[in-house]
């Protein structure tokens, strides 16, 4: 098939998801999406030039919905993330049904292809349940046929071991398979290595010198910002070795151990822990810049891993422009898709519904 293929992102986000399928140069050309979070929607529109409905999507009117060949999009997983728990009932109860924005967005478009992303959590859900009775009952998704399981971003080229949910339905065909052949790792056809954290990072300076993100003369960002610890973290950070984590500041620097940790004995072994240079990053969050949030110290250096060297982990492009401050470009980073798995998920889309030629 030649030509444009018309793609809408709901829950978009930055735009990970999207820019993995326009990267994928196979025609998809988002024309329009919705993002609730400002920040994020200044970012996709930034990157992608397409009119962006920033609010609540339950208020997108039915008539602003564009007729497109694909829906992406990923509805919010704080409801069924175990990262949610603390949330109220009734709160994680409301974003828990905002998928059926989703699908209400699938059948006023009826689009070839609709792919939904989120967390793992969400395919044991009732609310999933309900999904897969809609997809053999309703009288518009009952035309689709889907395939769905948790893929890990590490088998398809990102340097993280990130599970996703993924939901793939086209309409059409006889049948969906599954999953998506991986292209690295042990099970991809040419048993590929997985891309790791040297590769995907080591040639950043060790030490950054600006504390805030700014433009560079070609136009990219500089998101190799660095924070500005005190001794005392420095002190930590210097006290965890290659691959280590809290229990060896306990070990190395028992004075230095925040009290909080020395009366939990036991807990996650990623706080205050040293990523590897040798295979992929671990799960890169919102709050990468913390160490003591999860394992996020650069492999030799003493420091947390950058804003720049979380969106390669992420597997963006360099080109790629985040609109907002340091806090908000970090929860865009945290939070997207990585574009390289929305690359793989794009070719796996176009050669089952367009390659062909038929729509």
């Amino acid at each position: 098939m030649t030509g444009t293929i018309r793609t809408m992102d709901l829950f978009a986000g930055a735009g990970g998801l999207a820019q993995g399928f326009k990267q994928s140069g196979l025609g998809y050309e988002t024309v329009f999406a919705v993002e609730i979070d400002p920040a994020a929607a200044r970012t996709f529109k930034q990157n992608f030039g397409c009119p962006v409905y920033d609010g609540p999507i339950e208020k997108v009117p039915d008539a602003e919905y564009p007729q497109v060949d694909v829906i992406i999009g990923g509805p919010p997983c704080q409801g069924f993330s175990p990262l949610g728990r603390d949330r109220d009932d009734a709160s994680r109860a409301e974003i828990n049904e905002l998928w059926q924005q989703y699908l209400k967005a699938v059948r006023l478009v009826r689009p070839k292809v609709f792919v939904i992303e989120n967390v793992p959590e969400f395919q044991k859900s009732v609310q999933f349940a309900r999904l897969l009775q809609l997809m053999e009952t309703d009288e518009d998704l009952k035309a689709y046929k889907f395939g769905y399981g948790v893929l890990n971003a590490a088998d398809y080229g990102v340097p993280q071991n990130r599970r996703r949910g993924i939901f793939v339905a086209v309409r059409e065909v006889d049948a969906v398979p599954w999953p998506p052949k991986p292209t690295h790792g042990p099970d991809s056809p040419e048993d590929t290595p997985y891309v790791t954290l040297h590769d995907a990072i080591a040639d950043l300076p060790a030490y950054p010198e600006r504390t805030e993100i700014t433009a560079e003369e070609d136009g990219r960002q500089d998101l190799h910002i660095r924070r500005t610890p005190t001794q005392k973290s420095l002190d930590r950070y210097r006290a965890i070795p290659p691959g280590g984590n809290r229990f060896d500041l306990r070990r190395n620097r028992p004075d230095l151990e925040p009290r909080c940790w020395a009366d939990k004995p036991t807990g996650t072994t990623d706080v205050m822990g040293r990523l590897w240079w040798d295979r992929p990053s671990v799960t890169i969050r919102t709050e990468f810049y913390k160490p003591e949030k999860g394992r996020y110290l650069h492999p030799v250096h003493d420091r947390p891993i950058t804003h720049r060297e979380a969106a390669r982990i992420q597997s963006f492009p360099d080109d790629f422009v985040f609109v907002g401050s340091k806090i908000e470009v970090a929860r865009q980073i945290g939070n997207a898709v990585p574009p390289l798995l929305g690359e793989s998920l794009a070719r796996f889309v176009y050669d089952l519904a367009f390659a062909s030629g038929l729509r």
